[in-house]
């Protein structure tokens, strides 16, 4: 559902007809005669659908989490919210950049259209900007040729699909300089080559086929995002590269979580 695209027919709506209302029907109504049901109705919602339509497209827009990809740093049921102009102010429903700001850095946790289905927002972190050399090989991630520091910290323990029982091992990872919990299950690959999808820039990434790990070039206009929770996402090695028409903002704070009130403000790294 493109709820932007609704706030933005709703205002069009009621905006309309209390403009109507002032120009031609006003004016012909006695002046005894009440404003009609309908006018009302406009002329009360058309200043909080602007309110909420102009927060929600240019300053910050509130999400929730669907899926425990992105453990341990986001658990299902948070409650976000996402900065909307940090990587630049986009104009609404169009969702096309007018103003450049900030280029989305490795690290940041970006919330964008999910590249086969843009109708489906994806929330992972960026891994790769354009010209970086990603590899992931053995769970060891690469960025230039430089591996990536990884610190392990502790086990983290949940219930997967299936209702089964996974203890992960969870590092400290360093992005530009900046620490971030993810985790990986012993045993598994560092990805399913079978289930990787045909798509666009494909050529610019090379699987080994025994699951041992790939290598990946990012295109100009593109970034290749992770999920922390490594072993249980879907994400860049399977579908491929967001391109920035497709980004929505920088998620940075946990407002509600209704199963964990402990993590109410928390900020997101």
């Amino acid at each position: 559902m493109n709820f932007a695209l609704i706030l933005f027919v709703a205002l069009v709506v009621t905006g309309g007809i209390w403009l109507l209302d002032a120009l031609v029907l006003k004016r012909g109504r006695h002046q005894d005669v009440g404003e009609p049901l309908l006018v009302e109705y406009a002329k009360s919602f058309f200043p909080v659908i602007l309110v909420v339509f102009g927060l929600r497209s240019f300053l910050v827009e509130p999400f929730k989490i669907p899926s425990g990809s992105m453990m341990p740093t986001l658990l299902i049921g948070d409650f976000i919210l996402v900065n909307k102009y940090t990587y630049g102010i986009r104009l609404p429903v169009l969702n096309k950049k007018v103003v450049q700001i900030n280029n989305p850095q490795r690290g940041d946790v970006m919330v964008f259209r999910y590249p086969a289905d843009p109708g489906l927002d994806y929330i992972k972190r960026v891994i790769g900007v354009p010209g970086d050399v990603v590899e992931y090989r053995d769970k060891k991630l690469s960025i230039n040729g430089k591996p990536v520091s990884t610190e392990n910290t502790s086990t983290y323990s949940y219930v997967g699909n299936g209702l089964s029982f996974i203890t992960a091992m969870v590092y400290n990872e360093q992005l530009n300089g900046t620490g971030h919990s993810m985790m990986t299950e012993p045993g598994k690959p560092s990805v399913f080559p079978p289930q990787v999808m045909d798509f666009p820039y494909r050529e610019n990434c090379s699987y080994n086929a025994e699951g041992e790990g790939f290598v990946c070039k990012v295109p100009e206009g593109q970034y290749f995002m992770m999920g922390d929770n490594r072993d249980a996402s879907n994400d860049s090695r399977y579908w491929g590269f967001v391109p920035d028409e497709n980004i929505v903002g920088k998620a940075f704070f946990i407002w509600m979580n209704f199963d964990n009130f402990g993590r109410i403000g928390t900020t997101i790294r």
